[in-house]
């Protein structure tokens, strides 16, 4: 392109970005419009990964027993997923817990019934989650909590 000065002539490029989710790393990427003479980016960027807008969630049903007759712990929950958007979409829950004070967040649909990793436009879905583990040394918390619940977007 011929410019009449380095200051107005405008290029698009390309920034890669990356994202983690729990284990696995996620990659997408942007345009922008920069000045010519702006570097051209050599690494990709590490992001925080997108949720998704115009997303709700509603706790259907939800369980902990701390310690069973069984010596067990057991979490059980069934939780709406509601995507409010003109499109599918493929994604993560990302349920934030608090337990015994302590606030964490993660991915726990490895061991979901229904983990919801997709959710059509306009609709819903269950993720159930059903989960009873030994007691092991120590003690469980006392409390389990969901505060939140967010959808991170893989596709769309």
């Amino acid at each position: 392109m011929a410019c009449p000065s380095d200051d107005e002539c405008i290029k698009t490029i390309t920034i890669p970005q990356f994202y983690i989710v729990g284990n696995q790393t996620y990659s997408s990427e942007i345009t922008q419009e920069v000045p010519c003479n702006f570097p051209e980016p050599t690494e990709p960027e590490l992001i925080e990964p997108p949720t998704l807008e115009n997303f709700t969630y509603q706790i259907l049903s939800f369980n902990y027993v701390p310690e069973t007759s069984d010596n067990t712990t057991l979490v059980q929950y069934d939780i709406q997923l509601n995507n409010h958007n003109d499109f599918n979409v493929e994604g993560i829950p990302i349920i934030t817990v608090v337990s015994d004070g302590l606030q964490f967040s993660g991915d726990f649909t490895a061991d979901a019934v229904e983990p919801c990793n997709a959710i059509n436009a306009n609709s819903s879905c269950i993720l159930v989650f059903n989960s009873e583990t030994p007691i092991e040394n120590i003690l469980p918390p006392t409390t389990y909590e969901i505060i939140d619940v967010e959808y991170v977007v893989i596709n769309n």
